[in-house]
């Protein structure tokens, strides 16, 4: 919550090094307006995210997550982002069946040259979340610890 009582959201964005932090970096230096609502960690490439990095970011408190990488076909390891796609698509799968929200995981590109469409981006993103409210992972779920979930089933 903000000081004045309304919620704003907490949301980690992994963000490509060669391409959507270059973006990011673009839309501050040209003090482009978006909310202050991304923690943004900078990743060589999307396609090297672990996806239990987004389940831990839910965990410790996210109430999103932001994957935003080079567009396809045009990453710097040549098939990285291709790869984030096919994990993104089974990481979405496996958080509808724990009961989360599609739009609080999403997958977006922007080119190191695309500042703006990173801060509408971010700005979209931030009014989705604001609209669901706080993901709250330690009250929606008895057992806070995701991995400790895959032990108990195996």
């Amino acid at each position: 919550m903000s000081d004045n009582g309304t919620f704003e959201p907490v949301i980690v964005g992994f963000l490509c090094n060669w391409c959507s932090y270059r973006a990011a970096d673009l839309a501050g230096t040209s003090r482009m307006g978006y909310p202050a609502t991304l923690r943004d960690i900078r990743i060589m490439c999307t396609g090297r995210l672990d996806p239990t990095f987004v389940l831990r970011a839910l965990q410790k408190g996210a109430d999103a997550v932001l994957i935003m990488g080079c567009h396809p076909g045009q990453c710097h390891y040549q098939e990285g982002n291709y790869k984030a796609i096919r994990r993104f698509a089974l990481l979405r799968r496996t958080l509808r069946q724990m009961g989360i929200d599609d739009a609080r995981v999403q997958l977006h590109w922007a080119s190191a040259a695309e500042g703006v469409q990173f801060a509408q981006t971010v700005a979209r993103v931030t009014e989705e979340i604001k609209a669901l409210g706080p993901l709250d992972w330690p009250h929606n779920w008895p057992n806070e610890d995701p991995y400790a979930l895959q032990e108990a089933n195996s």
